[in-house]
């Protein structure tokens, strides 16, 4: 399976414990990009170490996945860093499954899918294959060992069963295995066990993702026809669906014109407020934007083309359809803009503004694909609006922006939510300490930011001592460094601890408890 056992499974054995090093009881730092580079690069040498060379379209995966690992130590919000995590490894699980063939730009959902699948089972399946070769290319003085080995293991649980047993029984030897375990450390040797399997189990998947990598990962084989579908529509029931759809969703958009598009005052005349309107249906209008987008991908397959008309009138109808949608998206996009306005930037809302933004772009590439007939590359258009999501996410800096939009809000004479503004990350302190010099001395808004400022400057130093080297993070420090740097101006606002402990600040004689942040 592999030329040199022994060195391939020395790799894997130190990437294991590269996991424990990195990671075990560490905030998420620097760690997550070194360990990116070093598997990466890991997997790179041991399969040109066995003759496989991966495709020129396969390294392109590469530049997503060293921006989103970069950035998981630039950006210290939480869901900018959840999406950046599981794309990176998203893209490294895809990286492994088309690793020779690179055909991974001409996949369809289902090979993504299968692709995956057999990339979990092989990472299951092949170490313990190369552990069988082994055992049978082992000298027979190896094999001798095996026995004894395997004695020990099973003797450990009789023990564990006896030894509490004969020690209830016996207080001098109950005595005498307090003695012993105390001096050998029991609580340490339960973390190092645990330690100890997640490093074994690290190095075995690893060892699996890499076996299918060097052997299993060319994919220019597996990629056939879509095969004939067990049933299919004929065009004139695709052609009705779609045509009652259509005329559902003009009426709807009729009535968004008048109304919301027309703006306030047609809408007063209904009896309802602006604000009012704009809660009602949010969320149902992105609903049915996607499920419009799911019907029209689910008919695309089933139905019945034969001839070139029938495609340009099942193109037609749905490009009409994808219009409508996008109107659709963009009503909810302007209730969306309304929310903002009557009561400010919030992180899902931000998120939402954003997730609207790519589907809509989702919308006219599905629209593209369909009228150039190539809606099979629609698995590709999907993966690309989702790292273009990601992207989108670390490039705003979504605290930041949040931060910059509510004080201009509140600049504008709008109220500012202080404590919602007190739970965001340190992704927040660069915009906080600008808008905070911006103000005049004696503006209301300059106090409330200070104070803020304060507990942040109060709370790194707390936790300074908390971060090792691996936990390092750049979002962290360019916050610590400001907050250091404006300590002479935040002494205005002291903090200290109140009776129940909790850390206050004071704020113009007004004494305020200091919310830490979601991530610091």
């Amino acid at each position: 399976m592999v030329k040199i056992a022994a060195r391939f499974w020395w790799v894997c054995l130190l990437l294991g414990w590269g996991i424990d090093f990195l990671f075990w009881g560490k905030a998420p730092g620097i760690s997550f990009p070194i360990f990116i580079t070093l598997i990466v690069l890991a997997g790179i040498l041991l399969a040109a170490g066995e003759g496989a060379r991966p495709a020129r379209t396969s390294l392109l995966l590469l530049l997503p996945i060293g921006y989103f690992a970069v950035m998981s130590a630039i950006r210290l919000e939480g869901f900018t860093r959840f999406v950046g995590f599981w794309l990176t490894l998203g893209l490294l699980a895809l990286l492994a499954v088309s690793f020779q063939g690179g055909r991974w730009v001409v996949y369809r959902i289902w090979d993504y899918l299968a692709g995956m699948v057999r990339l979990g089972y092989d990472s299951l399946r092949l170490p313990a294959v190369l552990i069988g070769q082994n055992r049978k290319d082992r000298p027979v003085s190896g094999r001798r060992a095996v026995p004894y080995l395997r004695g020990a293991l099973l003797a450990f649980p009789v023990l564990l069963l006896f030894i509490p047993l004969l020690s209830a029984a016996d207080p001098i030897f109950s005595r005498g295995v307090r003695e012993v375990l105390e001096a050998l450390r029991l609580e340490t040797l339960v973390e190092y066990s645990v330690r100890s399997v997640y490093i074994l189990a690290g190095t075995y998947l690893l060892a699996g993702v890499y076996l299918h990598a060097i052997t299993a990962s060319d994919d220019r084989q597996r990629l056939k026809p879509a095969a004939p579908l067990p049933f299919s529509l004929g065009l004139i029931e695709a052609a009705i669906i779609l045509l009652c759809v259509n005329a559902l969703f003009s009426v709807f958009v009729a009535v968004q014109f008048r109304y919301f598009f027309g703006g306030q005052g047609n809408i007063s005349l209904e009896g309802f407020t602006f604000a009012e309107y704009a809660r009602r249906g949010f969320g149902e209008l992105v609903a049915v934007s996607l499920f419009s987008l799911l019907l029209f991908l689910g008919l695309s397959i089933i139905a019945r083309r034969q001839s070139g008309s029938q495609r340009r009138l099942f193109s037609l109808l749905g490009a009409w359809l994808v219009v409508l949608v996008s109107v659709i998206l963009v009503s909810a996009f302007q209730r969306l803009l309304l929310y903002e306005q009557a009561y400010g930037f919030t992180r899902l809302r931000t998120y939402t503004h954003l997730y609207m933004i790519w589907l809509g772009v989702l919308l006219v590439a599905v629209l593209i694909l369909e009228l150039s007939g190539r809606l099979r590359l629609f698995a590709l258009a999907l993966l690309v609006v989702s790292l273009g999501f990601g992207a989108t996410l670390n490039a705003l800096n979504i605290d930041r922006f949040i931060v910059v939009q509510n004080v201009g809000r509140a600049l504008a004479g709008e109220e500012l939510d202080v404590l919602y503004l007190g739970t965001l990350s340190n992704d927040a302190v660069p915009a906080l300490a600008q808008a905070f010099h911006s103000q005049p001395a004696d503006s209301a808004l300059r106090d409330d930011l200070g104070g803020l400022l304060a507990c942040r400057a109060a709370l790194r130093e707390l936790r300074a001592a908390e971060y090792p080297w691996q936990s390092y993070h750049l979002g962290r420090e360019r916050a610590n460094s400001i907050l250091r740097g404006m300590q002479p101006e935040l002494e205005e606002y002291p903090v200290e601890t109140n009776s129940s402990g909790i850390l206050t600040v004071n704020v113009k004689g007004e004494a305020r408890e200091c919310y830490p942040p979601w991530e610091d």
